[in-house]
């Protein structure tokens, strides 16, 4: 955690990665609040849409058992009282007093019409009874003020009062019993209650949206800075490459030049003073070439392109030849190499013998390269658990506890004089590392200053009757 702080930290510093986040952030925060605005928006009009609907239902269901109720009558209506009568209580015609007969005591009426009527009373819903002029002659239930008198030809209409209230409205026909049209009923319901709710919703999206807007641009810019943490590790890994490289390739080109200069300035030399120059410019060359073939390495093993198709490959020749051929350099470093083989049979791994050879030559070499004189290097291999275990066990002068999360970056070294003298570069143990990585294994490193080192690497051992070569 507090390297990611300290790489976030770092990358803010740096003017291209800081705009670039705030590219990114500004990019993500537009894109969510777009999403965001369309959703609310659309939430809206669904919480809108569906209170219409229902509201439309429950209009169509009281106002066809008012219809039920009313139509056929014998004629049209010329006693206005007896078809209040016919209706429910709080009738009021034109003119007149509002009547108080209860829907219950009136012969005939339904109870399910009375159900109805009881609900428009509660204050809700009104009814108007239109004729063909388009003047009312009978209205029961809510009595809004200054309500303006539509047409009843149109079925659907949303007004509104002096006050602003709105209300929606039904409007049906009215027949008599011999199919005379006579008039138009009208059943009308308050949108006050509905209009209250939509602008608590509307005040709740508008409120909370700038608020969630705030929190999206926040983590815009928290996940683009996490976004960014591998690019700008790779950007400083390049870096880092890059000046190592080029402090690696002057070393050798600058004894070279040295070299070179010198003899120029020489105006004569004997035979065994030119031999010198020349050993000494293939040594740097030398140096130069194994540098470079060992960058190509590693850029191609981080690629995943490793030579040939990975097959079977018997770790126990791999361990035996190395042992026999990095004899040369452990003779010459007075350091005792030797080979402990802890298993009956062959161990075979799916691999690239080539890069496997590598890896482990890397790792040998590496141990007799910080061995003192005197001192030992085993190498053993032994299997456990479907694994094959290959262990470089060295007496050499240990690495500290600091320093062993270091030991496979690139031109790391625990001692800089003793490599350079040997001609390490520091480039063996992570292309060790990386062709482990590429076999699905890793390298684990057990050491103590003063006592030596044990490098372990693990890899999945190849069964017979596994499928065939890939």
């Amino acid at each position: 955690m507090g390297w990611g702080i300290a790489s976030i930290a770092a990358m803010n510093q740096s003017k291209l990665f800081s705009l670039t986040r705030w590219r990114l952030a500004g990019w993500y925060a537009s894109v969510m609040g777009i999403i965001l605005t369309l959703s609310s928006l659309g939430f809206y009009e669904a919480v809108s849409h569906a209170h219409r609907m229902t509201l439309d239902r429950e209009l169509v269901a009281v106002a066809g058992t008012l219809h039920d109720s009313i139509e056929p009558i014998p004629n049209q209506p010329r006693h206005l009282e007896h078809l209040a009568q016919q209706l429910s209580s709080n009738i009021c015609l034109p003119q007149t007093q509002c009547l108080t007969q209860t829907a219950t005591s009136i012969p005939g009426a339904s109870s399910k019409g009375a159900h109805v009527l009881g609900a428009i009373h509660q204050g809700d819903y009104y009814l108007r009874l239109l004729n063909l002029s388009g003047q009312i002659v009978v209205m029961s239930g809510l009595q809004p003020e200054e309500l303006p008198l539509t047409s009843g030809e149109e079925r659907w209409q949303t007004i509104a009062d002096g006050a602003g209230r709105r209300y929606h409205q039904i409007s049906l026909t009215l027949h008599t019993e011999d199919n005379r049209h006579w008039g138009y009923m009208q059943v009308g319901r308050s949108l006050n209650d509905i209009d209250q709710y939509l602008a608590a919703v509307r005040l709740t999206l508008l409120l909370g949206l700038p608020v969630v807007l705030l929190l999206v641009g926040g983590s815009s810019w928290w996940l683009a800075g996490l976004a960014m943490q591998p690019i700008h590790r790779s950007y400083q890994q390049m870096q880092q490459f890059t000046a190592d490289a080029a402090h690696e390739l002057r070393t050798p080109l600058a004894a070279t030049q040295a070299t070179v200069e010198s003899a120029l300035r020489t105006s004569c030399w004997s035979e065994k003073e030119g031999l010198d120059v020349l050993r000494t410019i293939e040594r740097q060359n030398n140096r130069l070439a194994q540098l470079v073939k060992d960058l190509l390495l590693l850029s191609r093993t981080e690629q995943q392109v490793l030579s040939g198709r990975y097959q079977p490959c018997c770790l126990n020749d791999i361990v035996s030849d190395l042992v026999e051929e990095l004899a040369t350099l452990a003779i010459p470093a007075q350091v005792k190499l030797t080979a402990k083989v802890q298993v009956q049979k062959p161990l075979y791994v799916l691999g690239d013998e080539e890069q496997l050879y590598r890896l482990v030559s890397n790792l040998i070499a590496n141990a007799i390269q910080y061995t003192p004189g005197g001192g030992q290097v085993t190498v053993n291999l032994a299997h456990n658990d479907h694994h094959a275990s290959i262990q470089v066990q060295d007496t050499g002068i240990g690495i500290a506890p600091a320093e062993q999360h270091r030991i496979f970056d690139r031109f790391y070294r625990v001692n800089s004089d003793r490599s350079r003298q040997t001609g390490g570069a520091g480039l063996g143990l992570p292309i060790a590392r990386m062709i482990a990585q590429a076999h699905h294994s890793d390298i684990q490193v057990q050491s103590q200053p003063g006592q030596g080192s044990t490098f372990i690497v693990r890899l999945p051992l190849y069964e017979r009757s596994q499928a065939s070569i890939v």
